[in-house]
């Protein structure tokens, strides 16, 4: 688990970037004392009130705390608001900070191999935790502390000793009980949050491959393994119900305590006359809305808990080493040298950077205008090697020289739920109108541009979605010099197959193109074919 000091600096941080954070904190728990404060002297001004109007005095006795009554309830009203309003801006600004940092930290690798719907988990609730710690937690707590010190001093006014015992209840119901609390449901806390990342990866993986999994019989499986992380999140979540129950019997608990004790102690001090009888409901009648401050704080203290383990599993993703980079660094030529036009690797040494490379030795050239197919079994490195080329992970040895422009046609390229235009633009977001129609003309795409599809294609064929990703190679500003095609006829028929080749090397005449491939049809096509076989490292795969 990520260390507290660590979520605290994040913290700090945060505050750093937001926009007058440590101001805006700072008037935020003023905002929030104030509210609180004006609700325990709104009770404590209208018992003194009561008891005094039922001494029959003449009303010009009663006006101050009739109008001090009507401020602290309006202001009791305003204050909260807002706090609410300058506290939220706070936390939501916060927010915003850790999503671009995070955003920032993701744009810099690729996190391929990261489990996505944790992933996404970690960037969107994870994130969000930030707004829990600073609305839930720091602002209440902080501004209680002030409130409970505040009436316990006033009091001793009236009476020092209830005012020891009101000290003693309120630190038993808005520190030891909460803290308990904490304790008794940490463990489970704790697995809530990351459970919550692998429910998010059984969902998603049963809703990309719910066709898969029918058709290999694994749908019990799948529900079996959901209802599992499902049963795991409502057995937390009734640890923590169960716990917060208990602790706010307590909290009630000590509330009655701090009321008998005000009737106890009272009581005698009026018989003796240490004490005005109309100031009696005073000291019973505080402690209610005293003691009303801390009954969401059991609730915050578990509060406190998921979101510092939250926050620390945006840390682990802050702080993880990068699976290559998410965008590729090329050298500008020195001394006059020409730049590299086709792509040659001499000894390239690939793989992973958390594991051994899975192929050594490495030595192929593709030079301009022709076209190699890479073939060999599955799983033997091939799409390793195109990401180590493509720049997206780095490489484990030898020596690899590619073109500053490099294109890249996935097997299955994801489409967005959006316009066909937008969804070419992923290639050239400065792209124009007129560039994304001669894209999609050249990659034989007769649709609107303006045609909304579904999420990931849905409302696509095959071949017209693999047309989208090559307009997307083709709106780019400048030719690419190198273009890899990893399975470009994947799921295709053979007609549309044919035709989509056909395009692919009349639209990409000139490039060097290296082609991932199983299909012979396309191996035929290209002017060499290369077995990928020779480099694999024994015992890889």
């Amino acid at each position: 688990m990520t260390p507290t000091r660590h979520v605290i600096a994040l913290v700090r941080r945060l505050l750093r970037q937001a926009d007058h954070g440590w101001r805006q904190l700072v008037v935020a728990i003023a905002l929030a004392t104030f509210a609180s404060g004006a609700s325990v002297a709104l009770m404590g001004t209208s018992a003194w009130l009561l008891s005094r109007a039922a001494e029959h005095p003449p009303v010009l006795y009663l006006l101050a705390a009739s109008a001090m009554v009507r401020f602290f309830g309006i202001g009791r009203g305003v204050g909260r608001y807002l706090e609410r309003l300058v506290g939220h801006n706070l936390a939501l600004r916060m927010q915003s900070a850790l999503r671009l940092i995070t955003y920032d930290k993701l744009s810099r690798t690729t996190l391929l191999g990261r489990r996505h719907g944790d992933l996404l988990v970690r960037v969107t609730a994870d994130v969000e935790a930030i707004v829990d710690l600073v609305v839930r937690v720091v602002l209440p707590f902080s501004s209680a502390a002030v409130v409970m010190i505040g009436a316990s001093i006033v009091l001793s006014i009236f009476s020092p000793l209830f005012a020891v015992v009101l000290l003693g209840t309120s630190i038993l119901a808005g520190i030891v009980m909460p803290w308990l609390a904490q304790r008794w449901s940490r463990e489970a806390d704790r697995r809530a949050v990351p459970a919550r990342g692998e429910l998010g990866d059984q969902v998603r993986e049963m809703a990309r491959c719910a066709p898969d999994l029918v058709a290999y019989g694994q749908t019990d499986a799948a529900t079996a393994r959901l209802a599992a992380v499902d049963l795991e999140l409502r057995e937390t979540e009734a640890t923590g119900a169960w716990t917060r129950g208990v602790a706010s019997g307590m909290q009630l608990l000590a509330t009655g305590i701090a009321v008998a004790a005000a009737l106890l102690i009272g009581g005698p001090a009026v018989v003796a006359g240490d004490l005005l009888a109309r100031n009696l409901a005073i000291l019973a009648l505080v402690p209610l809305a005293l003691h009303e401050v801390y009954a969401d704080f059991t609730k915050a203290a578990q509060t406190l808990t998921r979101a510092r383990t939250a926050l620390g599993r945006v840390l682990d993703v802050l702080d993880a080493e990068p699976v290559g980079s998410g965008d590729r660094v090329v050298a500008e030529p020195t001394g006059g040298a020409e730049p590299v036009r086709g792509l040659r690797l001499a000894g390239v040494a690939a793989g992973w950077p958390d594991a051994g490379p899975i192929l050594e030795g490495v030595d192929l050239t593709v030079a301009p205008g022709e076209s190699v197919a890479l073939v060999g079994a599955s799983g033997l490195g091939k799409t390793t090697l195109a990401a180590t080329i493509m720049g997206l992970i780095p490489v484990r040895g030898g020596s690899l020289e590619a073109p500053a422009r490099i294109g890249y046609l996935a097997q299955d390229a994801h489409i967005f739920a959006t316009t066909l235009a937008e969804n070419v633009r992923i290639g050239n977001r400065d792209a124009s109108e007129a560039d994304v129609a001669r894209a999609m003309a050249r990659a034989g795409l007769s649709l609107d541009p303006q045609r909304v599809v579904g999420e990931e294609g849905a409302t696509l064929s095959g071949g017209e979605a693999q047309r989208v990703a090559l307009a997307r190679v083709l709106v780019a500003a400048e030719q690419p010099e190198l273009v890899v095609l990893d399975e470009p006829t994947e799921h295709l028929d053979r007609e549309t197959a044919h035709a989509l080749l056909d395009d692919l090397f009349s639209s990409l005449g000139g490039a060097a193109m290296l082609v991932i491939t199983h299909d012979q049809d396309l191996m035929a096509r290209c002017d060499r074919v290369v077995e990928l076989d020779r480099w694999a490292v024994a015992g890889s795969r």
